[in-house]
């Protein structure tokens, strides 16, 4: 597949590193997610680190990234791989040393990157201090885990309290002599659920988000929120009738084990931790798989907003023009007003992007992702555009996928999206100099890496990159939003600005060629100019004037720009044109410019 990219000089007014003022930073950010396991390895023992990622933040910033997230780094037994933590205030060896992550943030901060981190509150590792001493009923630890007696059997012991079901798999109880009762875990039995009805356990887990704000980060993904509280009558849940096994977490309706009032009750006070800090702008985001009502409501119990799972959760490889038109429609019309939507197109728990919609209909929802209103979240590895690895019984280490059993781990474990980041075409991808990492790199790593794509104008990460920093015009950052179903297969939106001209993305879902009629979109511009289209044919036009039907190929993504009531300010040769990417130039009083004098006369237009 091949791309051109067309940029008109007078449209795009590039100001790199906007900010909007320190305290609606991320409103519009662009977020990246590190799965630190698997970023870069700089000590060559086969697991990713924090040095590794200080050494590849450029990559970030090459890339257009504002922000990025790290997935767990705290002390863990690794059961589930950081999320079973041992102690919330220190760092894993096996990613480094706190004097490591204060570099990483004093770094980052020096490139204009923010910091945000993983905070797992719901539960900690069962070798965590708080949990022993529950076992052995030391106050005020006694309480700091949710304990119940069972229900005595005719045989003589005590069953466990009810029919809750773990998520990993099982009962959601394990019984312990030392207290001669049961503990609730949501998750792996290593994994005990704290007690958010004991205010210790409350005012010990605020503190906990102190400690790292203290540290210099500027935020924090909350991890699992709808599990926080559980309705404690501890009442057996009603059956869904979807299996009749017990174990399997689809067995009962979630009524009692997720989105409780007391969780959304947390939530506020951990924003008001947050507003503590008033010399900067801390913000909050919350991993909340949970109807539409339910998750809206995190918008106004403090979260800075809920992820949008609605391009993992609600469409597909067979989606129509017309789901995706009504999953975006969905989430801007129930949001509350005043606050930033969001759009997620993969992370460390699903499978990749393009595994899952195919490398040509994956760059259509990486377009949406970046393009539509508000932030949008990139998962290591995706901008590449990386595929799910094969990951045999042997070398698979997610818990999810090993409590499955070997005939069923393969679609259960999360590890294919998990394999390490591809740099290049050496050794381990460029990740780790062990041939030996903890997962497998993925066999297509001699193609598909970041310093093959970076040469490669038709590549993936070429794309990424061209549409993450039109992303950053004042364009995408300030336009309204219109959609259009310009047919069953064909879906488009624009982004429109009084000041800054508009933006105009169409996508071909379909597997044939359309034609299709722009005219639709409301726009006093006389010509649009196309920024950006793959693959590359006669039939998607550089530029459009007043009449704009186009052809677009299966699969096919155009991107026009308009500048109001005018053609580049009505002057014909300052169009950029460019079939490579690494050297973009533009005919200006015939002078050639190489990529970095463009984006500087491009600022200042």
């Amino acid at each position: 597949m091949k791309a051109v990219i067309v940029f008109c000089v007078i449209s795009l007014s590039m100001v790199a590193g906007s900010d909007q003022g320190n305290r609606d930073w991320w409103r519009t950010m662009s977020l990246y997610q590190i799965y630190p396991r698997s970023f870069k390895d700089s000590d060559g023992d086969g697991v990713g680190d924090l040095a590794g990622i200080t050494s590849k933040l450029d990559h970030l910033s090459e890339s257009n990234v504002d922000a990025f997230w790290l997935s767990p780094i705290y002390p863990s037994p690794m059961v589930d791989f950081g999320y079973d933590i041992s102690d919330f205030e220190s760092i894993d060896p096996v990613f480094g040393t706190m004097e490591d992550f204060e570099k990483l943030v004093a770094v980052a901060h020096a490139k204009s990157l923010k910091v945000i981190v993983d905070f797992v509150p719901n539960h900690s590792s069962d070798k965590h201090e708080w949990f022993q001493k529950s076992l052995q009923n030391i106050e005020p630890y006694n309480d700091f885990y949710v304990w119940q007696n069972g229900t005595m059997t005719e045989n003589g012991y005590f069953a466990p309290p009810n029919n809750w079901v773990s998520v990993f798999g099982g009962p959601a109880w394990t019984w312990r002599d030392e207290r001669q009762a049961y503990y609730l875990h949501q998750f792996a039995p290593e994994q005990p659920d704290l007690n958010y009805n004991n205010e210790g356990v409350v005012q010990e887990m605020q503190n906990v988000l102190r400690f790292w704000l203290n540290k210099g980060v500027d935020g924090f993904r909350i991890d699992a929120v709808p599990f926080i509280s559980e309705d404690v009558r501890y009442l057996d849940e009603p059956l869904t009738g979807r299996t009749s096994d017990p174990k399997n977490y689809t067995y009962t309706q979630k009524i009692y084990t997720t989105d409780q009032p007391r969780t959304y009750e947390i939530v506020q006070g951990w924003r008001g931790v947050l507003d503590e800090y008033t010399n900067s702008s801390k913000i909050m985001m919350v991993e909340a798989y949970a109807n539409t009502s339910m998750t809206m409501k995190y918008y106004v119990s403090g979260a800075h907003f809920p992820f949008n799972f609605g391009m993992i959760t609600d469409v597909n490889q067979d989606s129509t023009a017309s789901d995706f038109n009504n999953l975006i429609s969905k989430w801007m019309s129930n949001m509350p007003h005043g606050n930033a939507a969001n759009w997620v197109a993969g992370n460390h728990d699903k499978s990749r992007l393009v595994t899952r919609f195919g490398a040509e209909r994956a760059r259509a929802v990486t377009l949406m992702t970046l393009l539509l209103p508000g932030i949008s979240v990139t998962y290591n590895g995706e901008e590449i555009g990386m595929k799910d690895t094969w990951i045999s019984w042997e070398d698979t280490k997610d818990p999810q996928g090993c409590n499955a059993g070997k005939e069923r781990y393969e679609t259960n474990s999360r590890d294919p999206a998990r394999t390490p980041f591809q740099w290049d075409n050496t050794v381990s991808a460029g990740f780790s100099t062990s041939s030996k990492t903890w997962l497998p790199v993925n066999g297509n790593y001699k193609t598909v890496n970041l310093a093959t794509e970076k040469g490669d104008p038709n590549s993936y990460y070429s794309f990424y990159e061209a549409v993450s920093k039109l992303k950053k015009s004042p364009i995408v950052q300030n336009g309204n939003l219109t959609t259009k179903l310009l047919n069953e297969n064909v879906l488009s939106f624009a982004r429109e600005t009084l000041n800054d001209g508009s933006v105009y993305a169409i996508m071909n879902l379909g597997k044939e060629e359309e034609t299709v009629d722009l005219s639709v979109f409301d726009n006093l511009s006389r010509q649009w100019n196309l920024y950006y289209a793959t693959p590359v044919t006669d039939s998607i036009p550089k530029t459009l004037a007043m009449y704009k039907k186009i052809k677009l190929p299966s699969s096919g993504i155009a991107i026009y720009l308009s500048n109001k009531g005018s053609s580049c300010d009505g002057r014909k040769d300052e169009t950029i044109v460019s079939e490579s990417h690494s050297v973009i130039s533009y005919t200006f009083g015939k002078v050639n410019i190489v990529r970095d004098e463009w984006t500087k006369k491009l600022a200042n237009v």
